[in-house]
């Protein structure tokens, strides 16, 4: 589930650059710059292996528990070893200053990626969806798969019995985690990269089998696939590139509803760059895509079968080709990232429908979008940073090549921001959620977080839910099952390094609610008509 909030602290240096930088021939080293904040292209060892081209999926994430962010994919159309060297589970290890080394695992690939705790065991676990399933044995051989990681990165165990088992052909891609049934580990879901493997829900039932809770075939799709809470229940809801409609509303049990209401159309393959994130501070995920006309639209929930329009002054044309929303500037409010042919721009938000342009980044042309994420801190300095991979140069010669931009200011002091929750969100106690935050370490220094909950307000008291986990971004937590519902939910984050100490409390208060009654979910195939599966009576 990925969770795109704003952040607010103090202590962070903001680059003030004017000016625009040309692509110097023959580097790779491209520096942009802004008004505000400045990104300098860190992709030193991304390459090789080598890519070759179509859509893939990118993920952040610390997979070896070092505390620095790593990249996983599983590839794009040459993987495993069509034309080129990669193949299977590829992750680029984070040094933590910006610099990567690559380990490959696996004979197939091609495909979406997640990544996640499957199993409890606090060790990083990856799910994908892939096309190209070739691999002679259990390690993929499924068009939908889940591995245990043993927190090296580069070992991996199938636990998969059951997934792409209700009529999936062709292929998956775009993957995702969450726990959408609330009992307490992560389940998957995944979209076909084309026609007509459909959408598809498995629950995680806790001993390497999965049971599909929502699930239909056939239609037109864009490789998108992305959990989050749209209406603000604590359920887990998700948002597709799907001919049949792009929101579904989950009840917590696993099935899902159609929600799109008077959202405009989504054409002939569903709505292109789907993402998702606060951009109204409200505690509920709105959503973002391209339009038709190359545009960006935002749209926030605003009741059963009703949306807001908060596109404001984005443009209604242009070329933007995928979205992201994440706080790039740390000013409190979401920001809209887009790209497409070459061009990324990053729009300033302020909650209301205003944007401002703030920084530009690049990739030689013509740079047709192939995956886009926001949100990893790779050099620990506080800032969001960028990955994309984008088709380069021109037929019959172009491919595609994977390049990461990172925030380019340098950590003066000590600090940590949440990320998530941020305020006004619900969560689901016995669920599992994932907290985050940005922590600035000066000269990227090894540094760890602790993490306590309030029930009772931003004064505590505080009750630990882990300490000096490593400073990654990101915490696995499922919360208690016996915590007592509350409005006044807080999270207290501490960051330590060399006998400094830093704390920051979320800013506004989350709620945490009873999971419903559990009711027994049949799983079974859905068709588009109706797309719902529902619970016996």
């Amino acid at each position: 589930m990925r969770v795109s909030a704003g952040i607010s602290t103090a202590g962070f240096l903001l680059a003030i650059i004017g000016g625009a930088a040309e692509w110097p021939a023959g580097a790779d080293e491209h520096v942009v710059v802004s008004e505000t904040i400045s990104f300098v292209e860190s992709s030193d060892g991304l390459s090789p292996p080598t890519m070759e081209g179509g859509r893939t999926e990118i993920e952040m994430g610390d997979v070896n528990g070092d505390g620095n962010p790593d990249l996983v994919s599983v590839g794009d159309h040459g993987s495993p070893d069509v034309g080129t060297d990669q193949h299977g589970i590829m992750v680029w290890f984070g040094d933590g200053a910006g610099s990567w080394s690559v380990a490959m695992a696996g004979d197939f690939g091609y495909g979406g990626v997640a990544l996640g705790d499957v199993d409890g065991d606090r060790m990083m676990d990856v799910g994908y969806g892939i096309h190209h399933n070739y691999s002679p044995t259990d390690f993929g051989d499924q068009l939908l798969e889940v591995v245990l990681g043993d927190g090296s990165g580069v070992n991996w165990t199938p636990w998969d019995d059951g997934l792409a088992a209700n009529g999936e052909s062709w292929g998956l891609a775009s993957t995702d985690f969450a726990d959408v049934d609330g009992d307490g580990d992560l389940d998957v879901g995944s979209i076909a990269f084309g026609c007509c493997a459909g959408v598809h829900v498995y629950l995680n039932q806790g001993d390497g089998t999965w049971e599909q809770s929502f699930g239909f075939l056939g239609g037109n799709s864009r490789p998108h696939f992305e959990f989050g809470d749209v209406n603000g229940d604590g359920h887990v809801d998700f948002a597709v590139g799907h001919v049949a409609g792009t929101v579904y509303l989950g009840d917590g049990s696993g099935s899902f509803v159609g929600a799109d209401g008077n959202l405009p159309s989504g054409g002939s393959s569903g709505r292109a760059g789907i993402t998702l994130g606060d951009v109204n501070r409200d505690g509920a995920d709105d959503l973002a895509f391209c339009n038709p006309g190359g545009g960006i639209e935002v749209w926030g929930w605003a009741g059963p079968g009703t949306w807001r329009d908060l596109s404001g002054n984005l443009p209604s044309t242009g070329a933007c080709e995928a979205v992201q929303l994440y706080d790039m500037d740390v000013d409190g409010h979401v920001d809209v990232l887009t790209f497409g042919s070459g061009e990324g721009v990053i729009r300033a938000g302020n909650a209301n429908g205003e944007w401002v342009q703030i920084a530009t980044f690049s990739t030689p042309p013509a740079g047709t979008m192939q995956a886009f994420r926001a949100g990893g801190d790779a050099d620990h300095n506080g800032f969001p940073d960028i990955v994309v991979v984008a088709r380069e140069g021109t037929w019959p010669s172009h491919r595609n090549r994977i390049r990461f931009f990172r925030e380019s200011s340098v950590a003066s002091s000590l600090s940590i921001a949440p990320v998530y929750p941020r305020g006004g969100e619900t969560l689901r106690r016995g669920s599992v959620v994932f907290l985050d935050w940005l922590g600035a370490v000066p000269a990227g220094g090894a540094a760890t977080v602790s993490l306590e909950l309030s029930i009772e307000g931003p004064d505590g008291p505080w009750t630990t839910i882990v300490e000096n986990v490593p400073n990654s971004g990101r915490f696995q937590w499922r919360l208690p099952p016996a915590t007592p519902p509350t409005a006044q939910g807080h999270i207290r984050y501490t960051l330590s390094e060399n006998g400094d100490v830093v704390t920051a409390v979320t800013p506004a208060p989350f709620a945490i609610a009873a999971k419903p009654a559990p009711h027994q979910v049949r799983a079974r195939h859905a068709d588009p008509s109706h797309r719902r599966v529902p619970s016996p009576p």
